[in-house]
């Protein structure tokens, strides 16, 4: 288990994480989100010891990681894949850090055929391409066969045989009663593989919850509607916060209210309704309207100029 309690990092006049709470539970993945520059990967940091608090505390199994006398066997982290000594193989790095904790050569073996090593284990780093990097990464996150695993950004550079990989070996993880903290850009693998999300924008947490509490809280309703009839079940919806865009020559996509209403009133005005589907809100909409308010920069779509965020939103 992960718990931050008040945990706060300030750099000279920025205070890029703010008095945050939260606790990441065993036996579950926990997604961890947030824009560029939301404190994700300094509260990481503080989290393995290597960025110390201004204030609050941290602690990984209910220690500070510093005071773990075998932090590997404690928790296992993939921060940065590139932190390798790029003159040695993937098997002598290994070999490296299992030496400092008397962990067997057997474990170094197992962690190089789990992760797909085998075929290069005995070549040297300088010579991998991002996604052998990244697998090198999770095998020494997975050395210790640790407690709690803390991964970023795992499945960067991955193709998709990797990334299905990643994404059962973590869920089998938490199966095991693990903890696994997860960080990711990619809303659609988060979607498939995280149970919890913890969301932060500008140093501070603004969801703590299970991801399909986030997406049904902050994603829209929407039905997909087919009529040969579109401008006149348009017009009869408009109003009371539901808008109906038209995606196709008969195809309509209503927001704002339920199936049944949609078609309770293309019966009132004898509309012909030939579909009726249900759409479910996707994580990448409940994300966007989450950290509306929290981006750095937001993107003008007329010259692709980023225009630094103002508070509130404008």
């Amino acid at each position: 288990m992960i718990e931050a309690q008040g945990l706060t990092k300030v750099y000279g006049d920025k205070t890029a994480v703010d008095s945050v709470n939260f606790t990441v539970q065993a036996g579950r993945v926990t997604g961890f989100l947030g824009p560029n520059g939301a404190g994700k990967s300094t509260t990481m940091r503080m989290i393995m010891g290597l960025d110390r608090p201004t204030a609050g505390t941290v602690t990984v199994n209910g220690e500070p990681f510093a005071r773990h006398a075998a932090p590997l066997r404690e928790i296992g982290a993939l921060l940065d894949a590139k932190a390798v000594h790029t003159g040695r193989s993937a098997y002598n790095h290994l070999l490296a850090m299992a030496a400092t904790h008397s962990i067997p050569k057997k474990r170094v073996r197992e962690v190089i055929e789990i992760t797909g090593l085998a075929d290069v284990a005995n070549k040297k780093v300088k010579g991998f391409s991002l996604g052998m990097g990244q697998r090198l990464g999770i095998a020494a996150a997975l050395l210790g066969d640790p407690q709690t695993i803390i991964l970023d950004e795992p499945v960067n550079g991955l193709d998709p045989e990797g990334v299905v990989w990643v994404r059962t070996m973590v869920r089998y993880l938490a199966s095991e009663g693990r903890t696994v903290f997860l960080s990711s850009h990619l809303m659609s693998e988060m979607a498939l593989t995280a149970d919890h999300l913890i969301v932060i924008g500008r140093g501070r947490i603004i969801a703590d919850a299970p991801i399909k509490d986030i997406i049904n809280g902050k994603g829209q309703s929407r039905t997909r509607v087919r009529t040969d009839q579109p401008d006149r079940l348009m017009n009869a919806l408009a109003g009371d916060g539901v808008s109906a865009e038209l995606q196709d020559r008969e195809l309509l996509e209503v927001k704002g209210t339920d199936p049944r209403r949609i078609a309770q009133t293309a019966l009132e005005h004898q509309v012909l309704i030939y579909e009726l589907t249900p759409l479910q809100a996707s994580l990448e909409e409940a994300y966007m309207e989450l950290t509306k308010d929290a981006v750095e920069y937001h993107s003008l779509t007329t010259t692709g100029a980023p225009v630094p965020a103002q508070p509130g939103g404008k």
